[in-house]
């Protein structure tokens, strides 16, 4: 495996990446919460994009994989920074933004920020708003007052042996950074792909996007029996095949 390259942020974090050269819009994945660049799905899209010709950039968030600092002092709007760097400094023109989990919330953040520079978007059980609609809507009353008293709470991860830790700066910082509450324009094609057997993001949370998003072109997958991973070989295949379809304009 090859030694990433590394980008300074205005924050003055140090992001790791990997980035191929090649013919545009070139394609960015951006990974979830806790999780880094080198998963399985950064890696397949890696592979197809080097057969394509295509141009790829891969990169782990601050406080993941082998970028700076620790996971537990970030937050939405640190990562949302990091992702917004890496597009307008180690990219070139349009891009189709494929975002896994948390990475379709930054995506979508992306999106907002620099519409100019997407050409699509690709969302993979796209979390949205999880902090509030997911952590904290499912806390208890003794897990708030245990965030507001200590600072931090744990969860369980059925991905990890160590539980999670939720910190009160993640979720009171990502009140600031929610996207479903107010008009979200996508004015570039959308597409979404959805396991019906995912525990943690349910279908829910991509129907309710689906139908509070404005975009020209928006259509959602639903894949019987996928789990949050999405990584099945034929799920796996999906994902290059939603980003043929934005490139040809739908007609793939």
């Amino acid at each position: 495996m090859t030694q990433p390259e590394f980008l300074t942020t205005p924050q003055d974090r140090r992001i790791a990446y990997h980035h191929l050269a090649g013919q545009g819009p070139g394609v960015v994945f951006l990974g979830g919460f806790k999780s880094d660049m080198s998963g399985t799905k950064a890696l397949f899209l890696q592979d197809w994009a080097a057969q394509q010709g295509r141009a790829f950039l891969r990169f782990d968030y601050s406080g993941h994989g082998q970028s700076s600092g620790a996971f537990l002092d970030g937050a939405i709007g640190d990562w949302f920074e990091d992702a917004l760097v890496a597009v307008t400094q180690l990219t070139a023109g349009p891009q189709i933004l494929v975002g896994s989990s948390m990475g379709g919330w930054i995506a979508l953040l992306v999106a907002k920020a620099i519409p100019q520079r997407v050409a699509g978007l690709v969302g993979i059980a796209a979390a949205p708003d999880f902090t509030e609609d997911s952590m904290w809507a499912g806390f208890s009353d003794a897990q708030r007052q245990m965030l507001d008293s200590v600072g931090r709470v744990e969860l369980p991860s059925e991905y990890a042996d160590q539980p999670y830790i939720i910190t009160r700066r993640l979720i009171e910082e990502g009140r600031g950074r929610l996207v479903l509450r107010d008009a979200l324009d996508l004015p570039f094609p959308v597409r979404l792909l959805q396991g019906t057997a995912d525990s943690d993001v349910p279908p829910s949370v991509a129907l309710r996007l689906l139908d509070h998003a404005t975009s020209p072109d928006m259509r959602l997958t639903l894949v019987k029996g996928a789990d949050h991973r999405f990584s099945a070989p034929d799920c796996l295949a999906m994902i290059p095949q939603a980003i043929t379809d934005i490139l040809n304009g739908g007609q793939a």
